[in-house]
């Protein structure tokens, strides 16, 4: 589906060292690493938003669609939510369902400053969804939500993963709970420049933090 192939990015100083990997249809990829470590980096070089990034860094990529969740909704302020979802093609009817899908219906003629945090990011991830994506990129989507709307955030997408089994995801997050619920695949970016440390499967919840705290105790005695 996808192969990374990125020599690296700097910033005037290194930043993403060589990332070579693989993304398959239906993986649920959970991307962790330090605060700063160059996440949103390498999202943003998958997106081909990264123009430094050459194009043949990321193999496949013209071949599909790409739902970019970013850490702002992005909305158009000036637009009702209905008008942001038909902009990236979807008719009325189908923005309709979409923000049925993501729990809300009936506030399609809503501007994106008359709602909350939580309730924006839900919008912007059924414009995500208008697009059809093969690649669903979510930025931190839990951030800054207190903790029931970060858990219903989290059921909402994991039940969206579900009922579209082709679909892969990469989720950047600080937290191994959200692998725990959301991921079949786990990535840790870590380094100076920063590099894939671990890819691999999820296996059990216990696993995920006890990697985790292998990985952060070793990234502390390196640094």
């Amino acid at each position: 589906m996808l192969e990374l192939r990125i020599a690296g990015r700097d910033f005037d100083q290194p930043v993403l060292g060589e990332v070579f990997a693989t993304i398959e249809r239906g993986d649920r990829i959970c991307l962790l690493g330090p605060s700063g470590i160059g996440k949103t980096t390498l999202l943003n070089a998958i997106a081909g938003l990264d123009k430094l990034v050459p194009e043949d860094a990321v193999i496949g990529r013209d071949q599909l669609r790409v739902g970019y969740l970013f850490q702002e909704h992005r909305l158009l302020p000036w637009r009702s939510l209905n008008a942001n979802l038909r902009l990236v093609g979807a008719n009325e009817d189908e923005a309709e369902t979409l923000l049925g899908q993501v729990g809300l219906s009936g506030y399609g003629h809503y501007l994106p400053d008359q709602l909350s945090l939580g309730m924006a990011r839900r919008a912007a991830l059924a414009r995500c969804l208008a697009v059809k994506p093969d690649l669903l990129l979510l930025d931190e989507p839990f951030a800054s939500l207190d903790p029931i709307m970060a858990g219903e955030l989290k059921t909402l997408i994991a039940g969206i993963l579900d009922s579209h089994p082709d679909m892969a995801m990469i989720c950047v997050t600080h937290d191994g709970r959200d692998a725990e619920t959301l991921a079949n695949r786990l990535w840790y970016l870590d380094g100076k420049p920063a590099r894939l440390q671990w890819d691999d499967e999820v296996g059990e919840a216990a696993i995920i933090e006890n990697l985790l705290g292998k990985l952060r105790r070793l990234d502390s005695a390196a640094s």
